[in-house]
């Protein structure tokens, strides 16, 4: 292949560690800790153990993070996941990844975030405006805010990676102080004595732990856990963009492992604010249409608290969506690479380099699931939670063969001959434990969320019968630089 036609299908390495580790935090915090928490009540209602699930999840992140980050370092090219899957089990296995991904992993995530933005942006607005019993902006001015947000993100980040990297920097930062400020306000109220609704009680913590356990609480403990992980959702969204990260044999693990471990802090110390200010029971019984954070805020503050809430949840989703846009084309573009999706998705745009096709088309696709979700109706359950877990089933199941990954790397690559600036601590014993739990979760979606489950098994099958039809036999594209 002549040089020059190259040069369109190459990326810059312009995101320093900041940038790397404001991508893993600012993709992870989105509306999990801000709505998951009365889910996650209603499958765990005891308040010890509920925090103990946050910790435990939080804690196989790290493992599957350590993991994670020395495949990345044999393979620092665009496309994460799916490049570990091809390089590891196959080119099947890569693009049952990307189908999974694209339709139902990311463009969910884009979709779900876009919603939930455009719904606290409209409460927002009917707080500052409104003078009548009817809201300010309605059914169509939410669709269109959902759509419009997607759509200036998408321009946004197709106009440079370093423009899209600044941003999440920015954003990262305010929603971070905005946690910890919902964090330390209970010790706040407690320091000056503080009496109102508001006020932290350590009685509303207890019982910490049920009296005894069955198979049923340790079945709701793990239908918990689906929650949480979508949560902790986006944790390797620094291994697409590993083609673009500057010294990625030192950034990568660094930014994995601090962002993980500053994930964990935030979660269970915000969390733990809820539990002192709402009663656990009041938790699990708030409207469908109320966010925790928000009854949180508003019992501090009053009917304020509730914009304020709304605010720090636009900031956060924010951040979150700007960053699945930022990351999210990537995986178009290394499939591209490998004709596996049209090649004009692997095209870099000649004057802002980035994969500007790649991220139309995400964008796109988010869109198109957006409209669709008008006509989705749940029964008993918000169709908020019913896509998060839905997309979920391919996460973990995906990222348990992602970490496994490092066993194949290990046997290509042994230690005793092939030294690499990082090596994951504890080898096997972190992968092992992420994919022995995750497995486990994976079970009990089977039991708990059947129809999430066997829909992810239908949507996955689909991918393997596209692929068997199409490009079983199709010959291996010469592999681009990346």
């Amino acid at each position: 292949m002549k040089q020059d036609s190259a040069e369109p299908h190459q990326l810059h390495r312009v995101l320093g560690p900041w940038m790397a580790t404001a991508i893993v935090i600012g993709t992870v915090i989105g509306s999990g800790v801000f709505k998951k928490a009365q889910p996650i009540s209603q499958g765990i209602p005891q308040v010890g153990l509920a925090l103990c699930a946050w910790v435990l999840v939080g804690f196989l992140t790290l493992m599957g993070a350590l993991a994670l980050a020395e495949v990345a370092i044999v393979h620092p090219k665009a496309g994460g996941n799916y490049v570990f899957l091809r390089e590891s089990y196959g080119r099947m296995f890569g693009f049952l990844w990307g189908w999974v991904e694209l339709w139902f992993i990311r463009a969910a995530s884009v979709a779900a975030l876009a919603w939930i933005f455009a719904e606290s942006c409209s409460d927002v607005i009917d707080a500052l405006f409104r003078v009548s019993p009817e809201p300010v902006v309605g059914i169509l001015g939410k669709y269109a805010i959902t759509i419009g947000v997607i759509v200036l993100l998408g321009a946004l980040n197709a106009r440079g990676t370093l423009l899209g990297g600044r941003i999440q920097v920015i954003i990262t930062a305010v929603k971070v102080f905005s946690l910890v400020g919902i964090a330390v306000i209970p010790l706040i109220l407690f320091l000056i004595g503080y009496q109102g609704e508001g006020a932290p009680k350590l009685d509303r913590l207890y019982p910490l732990f049920p009296e005894s356990f069955s198979w049923a609480q340790l079945s709701g403990f793990g239908a918990a856990m689906v929650g949480i992980l979508w949560a902790y959702d986006g944790w390797m969204n620094i291994a697409p963009i590993a083609g673009e990260v500057t010294n990625p044999s030192r950034n990568l693990p660094r930014a994995a492992v601090a962002g993980v471990l500053t994930l964990i802090a935030l979660y269970v110390t915000v969390n733990l604010a809820y539990y002192l200010t709402i009663p656990v029971m009041d938790i699990v019984n708030l409207p469908k249409d109320r966010m925790t954070a928000g009854e949180y805020a508003m019992r501090i503050f009053g009917s304020v608290g509730l914009m304020l809430a709304s605010i720090c949840l636009m900031i956060s989703v924010l951040g979150a969506l700007n960053g699945n846009q930022l990351v999210g084309p990537r995986l178009l573009f290394a499939m591209g690479q490998d004709e596996l999706v049209p090649g004009i998705l692997c095209r870099i745009h000649p004057r802002y380099n980035t994969p500007a096709n790649a991220g139309v088309t995400l964008s796109v696709i988010s869109i198109v699931i957006v409209l669709a979700g008008s006509y989705i109706k749940p029964n008993g359950k918000a169709l908020f939670d019913v896509i998060t877990d839905f997309s979920m089933f391919g996460a973990i199941s995906f990222g348990c063969l992602a970490v496994g990954s490092i066993f194949v790397v290990r046997k290509r690559f042994p230690v005793a001959t092939h030294p690499l600036p990082y090596r994951c601590p504890g080898y096997p014993l972190p992968p092992v434990l992420y994919i022995v739990f995750m497995i486990g979760v994976i079970a009990n979606m089977f039991v708990t969320q059947q129809n999430e489950a066997v829909a992810g098994v239908i949507l996955i099958a689909v991918g393997g019968l596209i692929y068997f039809a199409i490009f079983r036999n199709k010959p291996v594209a010469v592999q681009r630089p990346a």
